[in-house]
């Protein structure tokens, strides 16, 4: 079995240093490239794929989320370790949306590194243990809360969006010419529908799948 190639992308050099010797003591491990911000990284991998891409989030330049974005634009079957100081729920959701196949944290033991590696060059994905279930309820909430806004209609959601940004009920009938009481009825049909009592329900919902806007 031919031994495993990685991209280890972080901006620090000492910090480089010491994961690729932790991922050096492996016999499973290959060829260890280097990049130190997320433009080196997609330079380096278009002149020579490797199997796996290790990569902080936190960079200067184009940073990671955007360095996944575009590997995976380059190369659908590119597969992304994500290997970072945040420990918190959203950076790993963000993360794997972005199309990386893993994530773990810089607080894991060294041995993690490498079966994360190995696992993923599999084709497997690989969540830090911490927040791998909360990463599946999170996700499941999520599909939850789409379907449910999938049952609006285009008018209900209209009122829906305006509503969850924080306009009052008067607001928004004149924005979108309706009368007030109209405005009320879709706000109770809503509420049904997405099984919310209230508007700080409807914002908690509506955040989740990101139609929270500043300027609305």
């Amino acid at each position: 079995m031919s031994k495993i190639s990685v991209l280890l992308v972080d901006d620090h050099a000492v910090v480089r240093e010491g994961y690729k010797s932790y991922l050096s003591f492996s016999e499973k491990i290959g060829e260890i490239i280097e990049a130190d911000c997320g433009e080196t990284a997609c330079q380096r991998y278009i002149q020579q794929p490797v199997d796996v891409v290790v990569m902080d989030l936190s960079m200067p330049g184009m940073g990671g989320l955007e360095c996944i974005r575009r590997l995976i634009t380059r190369d659908p079957q590119c597969k992304i370790l994500v290997f970072s100081i945040h420990n918190e729920l959203v950076y790993a959701t963000r993360a794997i949306k972005s199309g990386a196949k893993g994530f773990i944290s810089k607080s894991s033991v060294p041995e993690t590194l490498v079966t994360a590696v190995c696992s993923i060059a599999k084709g497997e994905y690989y969540i830090d243990a911490n927040m791998a279930q909360q990463l599946a309820v999170n996700m499941i909430t999520e599909q939850d809360d789409e379907y449910k806004i999938k049952l609006l209609s285009p008018r209900e959601f209209d009122v829906f969006c305006l509503l969850a940004n924080g306009n009052s009920p008067r607001e928004v009938a004149a924005k979108l010419h309706l009368s007030y009481k109209t405005v009320c009825n879709h706000s109770t049909a809503i509420k049904e529908k997405l099984a919310a009592k209230t508007v700080a329900e409807f914002t908690l919902l509506a955040n989740r799948q990101g139609l929270i806007h500043s300027d609305t």
